[in-house]
This record gives C-alpha cells, structure tokens and sequence, in this order.
C-alpha cells in the first residue's frame, strides 16, 4: 500500500518472460560481450582499419591536460590539429570564422645562469614552459573525406520506441533533451552541467543508440560515480559506454548488429588485443546487468500504468 491507501503496482523480475530453460541475463551478457570481442579484433585485422590508422597516426597525441582544455572549448571534437597540419596533413582547410580551441604547446628557451664556462662567458641552462596555440577540430573544418570504418549512422525504427526512449529518459540520473549540435555529433553527456543531449531529427535505431550510449557515460562516468577503477581518459571512457550500449541494446533486441559498433570501438581501442575493452570487461557486464534490469523495470512500470488507465477509462 502507498501513502494514499492504492495498493502498490508490483514489478515483475526482470526474468518474467523466460522459462527455466532459458538463459540467465548475465549468462546472455557474458555472450554478447564475447560477440564484441570476437567483432572488434575482425576490424583490426581488416584492410580498412589499416587505411584508417595511416590517417589517424597523423594526428598529434596530447596529454591529459590538453585533453580536458579541447573538452572544455569543444566537448564534440571528434580529432584536432592545427590550423597548417589540417592542409597539408588531410587536405582539408578550416573555415572562415572558425575559433581556435586553445591549448599548451611545449617550448624550449635559453636563460643565462650565474656561472662561467670555460671561456669565461656565461652559462646557459635550457629550460621547457609553454606557450597557447589554436587547434581546430575536424568538425570545424571542409575538404577531403577521411577514411572511416563502419557504418556513420544506424537506420529504421525500433519496436515500441516511445516506451523505450521513455524508459531510457527514466533511468537517466541527468535530464534529456533534443536540440541541434553543432559539429556533426550525435549525442554528448556534459559532466559540468549534468544533462545530456541529443542530436534532433535522427532515426529512431540511432536515437536509442545515443541515448543508451550517453545516458552509459551519466550513470557510471560523472564525477561522483569516480571509484578506484574509474577509467581517466576519454579512450577508456567511450570504449565502455558503447560496449554498454551494444550490450544493452543486443540483450534486449533494440538496436545494433555490431555493424556500427565494432568499427566506432576499434578506432578508440588501443592495439589488436583490444586492451581497453579486456580491462573495462567486468566494469561492461556489471553496468549492462543494471541497466538491462532498471529499463524493465521502467517498462513494466509503463505497462502497469497503461492498465491502471484503461481500468479507469473503462468505469
């Protein structure tokens, strides 16, 4: 009974559809991440990757510092580089009116120390600060396609996508909201203002997809979810939202046939033994097993209210 004396709508386990001869959740988990596996190393050994990582190793690595200045200025950067390496590197140029997203460049200057060499004239010491420069993001630039691997967009509609979309908006600990974003992202989770968004006018299999993806990045990502085995950087980061979201959305027959998962994880993952995906394993199967059983729950919810309606309707 609630407050009010109505008796409470109970929630079915998550398992109510199964007979004894199914397999359990985790079981069913345990198999789809080993499906990633197995898909993300067939993209390593692929031609493609290979054409995809001679373009990528152009790109300069940058420290961590840097990296939280280029999420701070531009959160949906996908790859940035200056302003002469985006023309001479990959051929694409920047465009008119596009502001430079600022971080530290390392560089090396002679002081005069108070000692004497052996001629008698000062010493030098050389000494690394660093100066501000502008980089650019791809999104903010046009010109020669660079090579991808994948699909860029799922397509088509997925069975009871309000309910879906209304159970996802549910369990998300941020508030949701569609707006358009520029840069050609499709979805981002902003730790600093705890909400997130979503690229308007997509199809539904990609708008679940994000929102899965993203609401991964909320729930087990933010600030306050940081633990001992919390992953630090942005690699790791997107390599365990998207496995959440391919677990997810494959165990309960939403969305995704690894066609468009597999390549997005093989251009985060580090080496053809998919080391950020083999250390986030049991992080991935954990969160997927809590997020599978909160969206039932939220659906059984949604099912019960529907009853309750036409129950009401019907006196």
């Amino acid at each position: 009974m609630n407050e009010n004396g109505r008796e409470e709508p109970k929630l079915t386990d998550q398992k109510h559809n199964r007979s004894p001869d199914k397999k359990s959740q985790k079981e069913r988990i345990k198999e789809i991440t080993e499906k990633l596996e197995e898909g993300v190393k067939a993209v390593f050994e692929s031609d493609r990757y290979k054409e995809y990582l001679a373009c990528m190793s152009k790109f300069h690595s940058y420290s961590l510092n840097n990296c939280l200045l280029i999420a701070a200025q531009y959160p949906t950067a996908t790859a940035v580089a200056g302003y002469r390496s985006w023309q001479q590197n990959f051929g694409r140029q920047v465009r008119k009116g596009e502001k430079g997203i600022k971080i530290l460049a390392p560089c090396k200057y002679k002081v005069e120390i108070d000692e004497k060499d052996e001629n008698g004239d000062p010493k030098m010491m050389e000494l690394t600060g660093f100066r501000v420069v502008s980089v650019f993001a791809l999104e903010q630039t046009e010109g020669k396609e660079l090579p991808s691997i994948g699909v860029d967009e799922l397509t088509g509609d997925v069975k009871d996508y309000q309910r879906i979309f209304n159970a996802l908006v549910s369990i998300s600990p941020v508030p949701v909201r569609f707006e358009e974003i520029e840069g050609g992202a499709k979805g981002y989770y902003h730790d600093g203002e705890k909400r997130i968004a979503i690229q308007s006018g997509m199809s539904q299999a990609q708008t679940i997809k994000t929102l899965l993806h993203e609401v991964s990045h909320a729930t087990y990502h933010s600030r306050e979810a940081a633990g001992p085995n919390h992953p630090i950087d942005r690699r790791h980061k997107e390599t365990e939202a998207e496995s959440i979201a391919f677990c997810v959305g494959s165990a309960l027959s939403i969305v995704d046939s690894g066609d468009y998962t597999f390549p997005y994880l093989a251009s985060w993952a580090s080496g053809k033994d998919t080391k950020e995906l083999k250390d986030s394993l049991e992080r991935i199967r954990s969160a997927s097993d809590e997020m599978i059983t909160a969206i039932d729950q939220s659906l059984q919810k949604q099912a019960n209210r529907e009853k309750q309606k036409s129950r009401d309707e019907g006196r």
